[in-house]
């Protein structure tokens, strides 16, 4: 599995706003969720050397976690149709089970061939413990465990390819943070002179910790504050700077991850937390498929739509 037997062509594309020519930074977005129409952004970098290492064990089950909405669970399905793979994803609340034909998310995984199972939120729980996985064994059979969110070491290799040499030119590097895998290859690979900045989508204080254990370097650090209330919270104003953000820009972003970072990053810069004459380069993460099973969520409670 590699990006060029996937046509991969990642592209840098400049953002022009009135806020940023005022306070003399640059901003640039590296645009990963163009990289495959499926299996997009992080996602892409996460499953690629995790499906090379179940291909080399002779493996042809993937099993994997995810939420309602997942974007991981959308791009295990589409890596395990493309790579000949039997995909079964273990999904959070057994209230689905019956009604998962009105979500969009796992409508596409479930026509790209995944086997969609539902346990309740207490299972799920403990769903990585060791009682939990051998009785998955004993229903399924061998399988290559892909974990929720899709971080691990292999993950984060993959991750590591985010950035070429060609990006240590740039101050800094900004990436939006969930499990922290993403980050965590981003600050592996980043040029010696770069500050690495991580905008967090969950509350909570755990990314830090979690994120030292697979990097060494110290040019990082967490941005606490955009999680607008935490994973998955939306608000009308998080969603009208996305609309706002896409029209002047182009650029569309989600309401979990990407549209938490850039409007992090454009707050800093009116708080001159970047110096004049800094240059920013934005790592767009993907996500976006997302966006019609949230855009269902807020029409229901009568907030504006995210324009897709």
């Amino acid at each position: 599995m590699d990006r060029k037997a996937l046509g991969v062509s990642v592209i840098h594309q400049e953002v022009n706003l009135s806020i940023l020519k005022e306070k003399q930074v640059s901003l640039v977005v590296k645009r990963e969720d163009l990289n495959h129409p499926f299996i997009s952004g992080n996602k892409f970098r996460k499953l690629k050397y995790n499906i090379i290492e179940a291909q080399q064990q002779g493996i042809q089950t993937l099993v994997t976690f995810g939420g309602a909405y997942s974007n991981h669970i959308a791009a295990t399905a589409y890596a395990g149709k493309e790579y000949g793979l039997r995909t079964i994803g273990i999904i959070r609340g057994e209230e689905l089970s019956g009604k998962w034909k009105d979500n969009p998310t796992l409508v596409q995984a479930n026509e790209h061939g995944m086997d969609l199972r539902f346990i309740s939120r207490e299972e799920y729980r403990d769903k990585a413990n060791s009682a939990s996985i051998q009785a998955l064994k004993e229903t399924i059979g061998p399988f290559y465990l892909v974990p929720e969110g899709g971080t691990n070491v292999l993950a984060i290799k993959g991750c590591e390819e985010i950035l070429k040499e060609s990006d240590w030119n740039f101050n800094y590097v900004c990436s939006s943070v969930g499990t922290g895998g993403t980050l965590a290859g981003i600050i592996n690979s980043s040029g010696p002179a770069q500050k690495v900045l991580g905008f967090a989508s969950l509350k909570g204080d755990f990314l830090t910790k979690d994120i030292r254990n697979f990097v060494t370097r110290e040019n990082w650090e967490i941005r606490n504050e955009y999680h607008f209330g935490g994973y998955a919270k939306v608000s009308q104003s998080l969603i009208e700077f996305i609309n706002h953000f896409k029209q002047k820009t182009g650029i569309p972003t989600d309401p979990i991850y990407t549209g938490k970072l850039f409007y992090g990053i454009l707050d800093l810069v009116k708080q001159d937390y970047f110096k004049k004459g800094s240059s920013i380069l934005a790592i767009h993460t993907g996500g976006l498929q997302g966006i019609e099973g949230m855009n269902s969520v807020l029409k229901k409670r009568q907030l504006p739509l995210i324009e897709v």
